[in-house]
């Protein structure tokens, strides 16, 4: 886990707010690999062949799979079946003991990457084999039907050439320094997220606000574990019906933006919120507003895809 992500250039979304998202997503990966249907076990466990991958990192495995198929994860931590699909990746990843490197891609906080590979949402896995992408699949399948897949890659990584193993040390070495501890509320935070208390991680944020209103970690954080709160047991097909029926109702666009950004479908859910704002008034249109900078929170204030948006609320507004 890294440091602020402004120091690398990189928006400062979930990739550097190690108590708002990383630990969430150990929590749910975890509840994913307990489902009878999330596959082998061992899903979740610690393993030197699977690693976090930012855009600066990303042409190391580019060269790396020369070696080994590498198995990019594109996900959201927020999207139940982007977990689930982890679960299932992590427990193959483990079981084929070096011979591919699983790499998990935040959808939201490494754009750049979901472009460059063209995925259109979470969960979406490619495979790079000598450099090439190898489109595998899209959405929640049976971990079957995924192990499937992964064997019919390592016949094609086989019948190219790329056959070695990590078992020899080769495989990516952690870079950087070690991070200094968090601040005792933003440890607070970590520490409730781990348990699944998203209403006591808000507390302590707001906590953290409250003593320094300029923490930019701690807003974002803030969302963060809120719009965690409200995703809790969301159906999201209901979630979008409704909002379909119900276009002038603040609720139903508010829940449906939530669903879209949980599931890294960014752009859809800052566009449905502004056209909102544009023809609403009043209290209604005060409350998206609020909820869209919220978002822009999350995603992160150097993401292209806020600044675009950001340009598109000031017109909605003026």
């Amino acid at each position: 886990m890294s440091t602020p992500a402004q120091r690398g250039g990189m928006p400062p979304s979930s990739m550097n707010l190690r108590g708002a998202v990383d630990l969430s997503a150990l929590k749910a990966r975890a509840e994913a690999a307990a489902r009878p249907d999330a596959g082998r076990q061992g899903a979740g466990a610690p393993s030197p062949y699977i690693v976090e991958v930012t855009e600066q990192t990303f042409p190391q495995l580019v060269q790396l799979s020369a070696q080994v198929p590498i198995i990019i994860n594109l996900r959201s931590t927020y999207s139940d079946q982007s977990n689930q699909v982890t679960a299932v990746l992590e427990a193959a990843t483990i079981a084929f003991d070096g011979r591919i490197l699983l790499a998990h891609v935040d959808l939201q906080a490494q754009p750049q990457i979901a472009q460059a590979l063209q995925a259109q949402g979470a969960p979406t896995v490619v495979a790079v084999v000598k450099g090439q992408p190898v489109p595998l699949f899209e959405g929640l399948l049976p971990a079957e039907q995924i192990q499937a897949y992964l064997d019919e890659l390592m016949k094609v990584a086989e019948a190219n050439g790329v056959t070695g193993t990590l078992n020899d040390g080769s495989q990516p070495e952690p870079t950087g320094a070690e991070e200094p501890p968090l601040p005792p509320l933003h440890q607070e935070a970590f520490d409730a997220i781990e348990q699944g208390d998203f209403q006591a991680a808000a507390s302590a944020y707001r906590r953290a606000l409250a003593e320094q209103p300029a923490d930019a970690d701690a807003k974002a954080g803030l969302a963060q574990v809120e719009l965690m709160g409200r995703m809790q047991d969301v159906d999201a097909a209901e979630v979008r019906r409704r909002g379909a029926d119900e276009p002038e109702s603040l609720e139903a666009q508010l829940a449906v933006a939530d669903v879209d950004v949980t599931g890294g479908h960014v752009e859809d859910a800052f566009k449905r919120l502004v056209d909102f704002i544009a023809r609403s008034s009043g209290e209604d249109r005060d409350t998206a507003r609020k909820r869209l900078l919220e978002l822009f929170d999350i995603v992160g204030a150097g993401d292209p895809r806020v600044t675009a948006a950001r340009s598109a609320l000031a017109r909605a507004l003026f």
